[in-house]
């Protein structure tokens, strides 16, 4: 039987409030599109991970070194997760206790640097995550956030990249204690030796936050910034398929200051129920069959961004090479927001989120683009005929989003295609 419906009788039984709502959203991630770049299906086994007892083990500080005992079952747990987190990255060390991605990236900062250094990072509304430095985040509060950003648009597509000009010269104007390379809406390979050059040469640290790309870089579909980078923060619910949660992968030379700032410097007890489901998942993307679905979802990216452009959406910078494609709805319709845009496909059963795009004349909260995501679909076995339809099914959605009979009829259709590619067999 499978482990979900077997857990959904369980909740039935014993809560049905919360038993409803779990079924409630099962049904709906078995029943239509999920295109956002940040969220994956992980596996049954991931999720028997999730919910074992291990949860019950209080284990503040790491294996060898607990503050509580009852611990030698856990140590293993959590060792295993990091010895194939390390095999995974080729990696001299790793650490797999951060309960988020923010949470990873604030301890590469205490790691790294003093309050009040300087970081050089990507601009927000170019690109960069709210742990760059973002005025509403915590990291801003603590550190001095300089930014770097993107080329001008071009006709051609081969505008909206890296500005690598414009980052060496912020550098060597602001002489940051840290670079950090990585984004959250970034849709071109990132390229860590060009920034390990530029930081060598004004004297900082590299940090990458591969939160992204992270399973790409797994099954050798981007770039590997370990051993050029000095730490790589990312976390393990995107590309890598895993769950909820975040790492951090160091040199030797950071790696007790990386621990430390984890434990106790950030977190108290780690959770290691979520770190058995991380070990599930590492041990999968070790697998030769992950690499195929890794460049598999690069493939379904590059076919859905080309569909989406014959459809009349702009791209922004020109296409994509990871699992992200951002779209500024400009040149579609002048007058569709973001915010708009993302609730009517999500009435269409087309889950996506609207993003900035580069100098977005719109606020962050209603935004002039939306970005999409390959992950999740792939995960499902969807591949090139599929991202086609779906690139159609989203265009005609927003050609007629003021005409619910369409936008019903739709939903009825993304359902239909859903059926045929379930994450998680019948509920």
């Amino acid at each position: 039987m499978s482990f979900i419906p077997s857990t959904s009788a369980i909740l039935n039984s014993a809560d049905p409030d919360v038993g409803r709502l779990v079924g409630e959203e099962f049904d709906r991630q078995q029943t239509t599109l999920q295109l956002i770049a940040s969220e994956n299906f992980v596996s049954e086994a991931v999720l028997a991970a999730s919910g074992t007892v291990l949860t019950n083990k209080y284990s503040e500080g790491y294996p060898g070194r607990r503050y509580y005992g009852g611990n030698q079952i856990v140590d293993q747990v959590e060792d295993l997760a990091r010895e194939r987190l390390k095999q995974l990255f080729g990696a001299e060390h790793a650490n797999v206790q951060p309960h988020a991605g923010a949470n990873a990236n604030l301890a590469a900062y205490m790691a790294l640097i003093e309050p009040g250094d300087t970081v050089l990072a990507m601009k927000l509304d170019h690109g960069g995550h709210l742990t760059h430095g973002s005025p509403a985040n915590v990291t801003s509060k603590i550190w001095r956030f300089v930014d770097y950003g993107l080329t001008p648009a071009a006709d051609d597509g081969s505008g909206e990249r890296i500005d690598f000009n414009q980052v060496r010269d912020r550098a060597i104007a602001e002489r940051p204690k840290l670079i950090v390379a990585g984004a959250t809406a970034y849709s071109r390979t990132i390229d860590a030796r060009i920034f390990r050059e530029i930081a060598d040469e004004v004297g900082a640290l590299l940090m990458f936050d591969a939160a992204h790309p992270a399973g790409l870089i797994a099954g050798g579909a981007h770039p590997s910034p370990v051993g050029i980078a000095d730490v790589v923060t990312f976390t393990t619910h995107k590309t890598l398929r895993g769950p909820r949660g975040g790492a951090i992968l160091s040199s030797a030379e950071f790696a007790k200051k990386v621990d430390s700032a984890i434990f106790p410097g950030l977190q108290g007890g780690p959770l290691e129920h979520a770190i058995a489901a991380k070990a599930v998942a590492f041990g999968e993307a070790l697998r030769p069959e992950f690499s195929v679905y890794a460049h598999q979802i690069v493939a379904n990216a590059k076919v859905l961004a080309a569909a989406l452009s014959a459809e009349g959406f702009r791209l922004v910078a020109g296409g994509t090479d990871n699992h992200i494609v951002l779209v500024d709805l400009r040149t579609f319709d002048a007058a569709l927001t973001g915010k708009e845009a993302q609730e009517v496909l999500d009435r269409a059963g087309i889950t996506c989120n609207r993003n900035t795009i580069p100098d977005d004349p719109r606020s962050p909260f209603v935004t002039s683009g939306l970005r999409f995501g390959t992950p999740a679909m792939t995960t499902t076995g969807m591949g090139v005929p599929e991202m086609e339809h779906v690139a159609q099914l989203i265009a005609r959605t927003l050609r007629h989003r003021t005409d619910d009979a369409q936008i019903a009829a739709t939903r009825a259709e993304v359902a239909e295609l859903c059926r045929g590619f379930q994450p998680y067999g019948t509920h």
